[in-house]
Order: C-alpha cells, then sequence, then structure tokens
C-alpha cells in the first residue's frame, strides 16, 4: 500500500465515522506514522508503507474512528509554542487555556523570584509553560492523581524545569506547605455533571471524567479554590482561573469584597467568559 491508497482508504473510514475534516486527520495520523511532515506526503505519493508502517497507521485510524483524540493516539499536543506530553490520565491542552499562562507570565515578571501554585495541575501545560518562560519562578503543583503528576513531572523534565517544580498529591490545598505564593492558577473541573452527556464524544469518552467535573454542579471546587486560596496568597496575590460556559455570573458572587478585590473576567477567542482574575486584599 502507498501513501494516496493508505490516506484514501484511511479518509473514507474516518468520514464513515463522521470524523469532522477526515482528510486532514488521515494526513496527520499517517505523518506522525512515518515522521515526516505532510509535504512528504504530497510529494511521495508513491511511496510504498512497509508492513509495521501500514499496520501502525491502520490501528491508528481504527482507534480515531472510535472517537479517540488524535492526541492520545500520538501521545502529544502543542500548547504555549512546547511540545507536551499527553495520557489518558490527563486532560488535552486547550488553546483557550494558554489565557492563564499569559496572564500570569504578565503577573511573576514583575516580581523577583517569584513562586506560584498549580491546583490541579494535570499534564503540567499551565505550570511548565509559565516556569519556561519565567526562568526566576518557582512553582508547586497539586493534583489528586499519582498518574497525572508523573504526566506532568515527565513534561517538566523535557523542558527542564523540574528543578523548580513540586509536586504534591493534595485535594486542593489539603496537601500544601504552610507558605504564601504570589499567584495560584487553576483549571479546575466546572462541567456540570447533568452536561457530561452532551460533550463530544471525545471528551465524554475519553478524557478523565475527574478532571472534567466535580460531580455536581461544576462549581463546588471553584467555590473550595476561592474560599481558601486568601490563606495561601501573600498580601496583593493574584488568583487566575479558567471557568465554563454560563458561569461568570455565578463565580463572581463567590468572592467576598473583604477578601478580595479587582475581580474580573475576561472572554476567550470565541467572546465565551472563560478567565476570572482576582487579587487578594493588601493586608
Amino acid at each position: 500500500m502507498n501513501i494516496s491508497e493508505a490516506l484514501k482508504s484511511a479518509t473514507e473510514v474516518l468520514r464513515e465515522s463522521q470524523i469532522s475534516d477526515a482528510a486532514r486527520e488521515a494526513k496527520s495520523l499517517l505523518a506522525f506514522v512515518l515522521n515526516q511532515n505532510q509535504t512528504f506526503l504530497v510529494a511521495h505519493t508513491e511511496y510504498e508503507l512497509s508492513f509495521d508502517e501500514e499496520k501502525r497507521f491502520r490501528d491508528f485510524v481504527t482507534r480515531r474512528a472510535r472517537r479517540e483524540p488524535f492526541q492520545y493516539i500520538v501521545g502529544r499536543q502543542e500548547f504555549c509554542g512546547l511540545d507536551f506530553s499527553v495520557t489518558k490520565d490527563v486532560l488535552i491542552p486547550r488553546p483557550e487555556t494558554e489565557m492563564i499562562v499569559g496572564a500570569a507570565i504578565e503577573i511573576l515578571r514583575a516580581k523577583a523570584n517569584s513562586e506560584f501554585c498549580e491546583i490541579g495541575i494535570g499534564s503540567g501545560c499551565i505550570a511548565v509553560s509559565i516556569l519556561h518562560a519565567v526562568e526566576s519562578a518557582n512553582a508547586i503543583g497539586a493534583d489528586i492523581s499519582e498518574k497525572a503528576l508523573a504526566v506532568a513531572g515527565r513534561n517538566a523534565a523535557t523542558h527542564r524545569v523540574l528543578e523548580r517544580l513540586e509536586l504534591r498529591i493534595s485535594n486542593v490545598f489539603a496537601n500544601l506547605p504552610n507558605k504564601k505564593f504570589d499567584l495560584i492558577v487553576s483549571n479546575p473541573p466546572y462541567i456540570p455533571r447533568d452536561d457530561i452527556k452532551n460533550l463530544q464524544a471525545e471528551v465524554r469518552e475519553f478524557e478523565p471524567l475527574a478532571a472534567l467535573t466535580d460531580g455536581t454542579d461544576g462549581l463546588s471546587i471553584i467555590e473550595k479554590i476561592i474560599a481558601d486560596a486568601p490563606r495561601f496568597l501573600k498580601p496583593d496575590g493574584f488568583l487566575l482561573m479558567e471557568i465554563g460556559i454560563n458561569q461568570a455570573v455565578a463565580v463572581k458572587a463567590l468572592f467576598d469584597n473583604k477578601l478580595w478585590r479587582g475581580v474580573e473576567v475576561t472572554p476567550d477567542f470565541q467572546t465565551i467568559p472563560r478567565m476570572v482574575k482576582a487579587r487578594k486584599v493588601q493586608k
């Protein structure tokens, strides 16, 4: 089977499974299998796949046709210009989450020897991206999943920031040291339990449920972070947190104006209110 034949067959299989832009996905999978870019595929349509290449490609196409996310199949995802390892133990990094990284970098670059904490570190994409950009910063990353912490550790090592990142098993702030941070960041499980059934099959059936929903209305962990964060922030320290669709009003109402100031919600590139930013009062 040559490249042209492989792509035609794979595109048909993926289209039958209602994968959007099936031809593009087929090309991406084959380019990964061959360790080549897509220009190679166009220029070498008669290239004959080896037995192992053909088998691996067929296996990947079958997995994608079953709606397994492309990122889990290839084991990686780009985020903030860096390449991250991803497994089914962590959420797939998404472009809208880059907002948190950008805002965090702006905050931390204004401080010498800054330290921040991430609640629910997952793949490490947020914390590692921040540490990669702010070389004077140090961080603690907390998660309830040992497997997620292992993925975060590998990504931190890949991008040479592991020596500045302490990883801890912790349910929100439960197992964190008694110290104060310049910044707390989080992309918590904010999808209401009843909305899970409406998600794409790729998300609903493959991404870790505990990282998607709190099992209730989507606000319980957000509420806990807002309530407990002041104990772990320096005066004038910041909280940056991703929130879900239609949560902005409810989330802003959770902030006690005796403890917080300057609470604002920023929309993402789809104009969905996505990131909440708040500052601890100065006292």
